[in-house]
């Protein structure tokens, strides 16, 4: 079956549609048919289309031939069609949305009990440790057993986690090392559990959809991020914290439902023995593929060189006279255009070369961010960051597409892990790096010297990568032109 096209479509009355087949002039009134749009699906969706195979249909209107139309929007046909992965993002919001009142939650026990930055900085190495390191162990893990068992079982052991949080908040132990230590627990099972939650979506859907399904994955991260703080802080002011706690246990197992109802998933391919060795089988393999390779040092570029959240109380205070509304407003407005950019995802999803894409957006996301260092005003501020946050989200789908169908099955957990590594260490780098800079020089001045320094290390692994840059998806249609 030839590839499917974009054409430009001239509506035709239907009946002048049915003349031409009723002639026998099938190639004319296949051309002339008009354009119907439908659910994002590697099959026909339960189109009869005239004269041509089965169709690719990826969040597109669809032609009798085959053509298709981008629409653009944010592709949910892997909620229409597979009740696994509804299920499983179903669940996925849920954690991901009481992930960020814990969140809030903990950062107010600590700040209440303590009074101290120091203890509220130790948040970070309580939840960065575990991450880093057991993200490594659990990516071994998930290529080894069952993953459908590992996320149920890392998953119980985070609702205990959160149990715990919760009946020290009611018990008013009040005791700020308990409080971190239960929180490196939670986090650790998290970390445990993450590559192999992560590997489900290329077994659940077929090829041409894991891309929106791994936009629908960031989507529900950004609202999370929007909307759960926010919500914390009613919670917090109304019911206290051991309803703030007690709500992430709810969601954590809820979310079992979706994963208990998966078949089993084990990793294809053959199962290394768990340990170092098979670790470093994982980043040997890494190493070997250049595409991959060039996504985690895009992802290192754009989280050490330009992450900015470490200098917004500092802008805010040089702007804005420190007012803690449009502090709020600096880190709502990353989170807008990441939503908003989520929401037009289509082009994304279906988008050839995620490579080329990523290297574009994470480029765009160190020059707003730049800008962000040079502008002055609260509009222009406030732009410039959700640009940023669009251009986050555009590199972070376009990525976790690429390394999704880039991955062997046999691979899969532990190439997750390495850039769950890289995702969750690299931002607490970029802010000491901003953090040093602007000791040293200004926050404005950390801000722009990060973005054009991201810039300019995009470039260097544009030149260096031509296997990221060229990379291209191949859908098993593709394999039968």
């Amino acid at each position: 079956m030839p590839a499917a096209r974009t054409t430009t479509l001239i509506p035709m009355p239907a009946r002048r549609h049915r003349d031409l087949v009723r002639t026998g002039d099938r190639a004319e009134a296949d051309s002339a048919a008009p354009a119907r749009c439908g659910p994002a699906d590697s099959g026909s969706a339960g189109w009869d289309v005239p004269g041509s195979a089965q169709p690719r249909v990826i969040g597109r209107c669809l032609t009798s031939r085959g053509d298709v139309v981008r629409t653009g929007l944010l592709d949910i046909g892997p909620l229409r069609t597979s009740p696994e992965f509804r299920r499983l993002w179903s669940g996925t919001v849920a954690i991901r949305f009481s992930g960020q009142m814990a969140v809030v939650a903990v950062l107010y026990q600590v700040w209440e009990l303590t009074r101290s930055p120091l203890w509220t900085g130790a948040i970070g190495v309580a939840t960065a440790v575990p991450t880093i390191v057991l993200g490594l162990v659990g990516g071994t893990i998930a290529d080894t057993f069952d993953r459908r068992r590992v996320v149920l079982l890392t998953s119980v052991g985070a609702v205990v986690a959160a149990a715990l949080l919760a009946a020290q908040a009611v018990a008013g132990l009040e005791s700020a090392a308990l409080v971190l230590a239960l929180v490196a627990a939670q986090t650790s099972c998290t970390a445990l559990g993450f590559a192999s939650r992560r590997a489900f979506i290329p077994r659940l859907l077929p090829r041409p959809q894991v891309a929106a399904g791994v936009a629908l994955e960031i989507l529900a991260f950004q609202v999370a991020m929007l909307v759960g703080p926010a919500v914390a802080g009613v919670v917090l002011a109304r019911w206290g914290l051991g309803w703030a706690y007690a709500v992430d246990a709810l969601a954590i197992l809820l979310s079992l439902y979706g994963v208990a109802r998966l078949p089993s998933m084990r990793p294809e391919g053959g199962t290394p023995r768990a340990g170092l060795r098979a670790t470093g089988e994982g980043l040997a393999f890494l190493w070997r593929r250049p595409a991959l390779r060039g996504v985690l040092a895009t992802d290192l570029a754009a989280t050490v060189l330009a992450i900015p959240v470490a200098l917004f109380p500092a802008i805010n205070q040089e702007r804005f006279g420190g007012d803690p509304h449009t502090l709020g407003l600096l880190l709502t407005a990353v989170a807008v255009g990441g939503i908003a950019s989520g929401l037009l995802s289509g082009a994304v999803t279906s988008a050839a070369r995620p490579g080329a894409v990523m290297l574009g957006s994470v480029g765009v996301w160190g020059l707003a961010l730049a800008g962000f260092g040079l502008v002055d005003g609260l509009a222009a501020t406030l732009t410039c960051l959700a640009i940023a946050g669009a251009a986050d989200s555009v590199s972070v789908i376009s990525g976790g597409t690429l390394v999704q169908l880039e991955t062997p099955d046999g691979f899969r957990g532990r190439i997750n892990s390495a850039q769950y590594a890289v995702g969750a260490g690299g931002p607490g780098l970029g802010d000491a790096r901003a953090g040093l800079v602007a000791g040293l020089a200004s926050a404005s001045a950390a801000a722009v010297s990060g973005g054009l320094a991201c810039v300019l290390a995009v470039a260097v692994i544009a030149g260096t990568h031509p296997a990221l840059r060229r990379w291209r998806r191949r859908d098993p249609d593709d394999d039968e032109a």
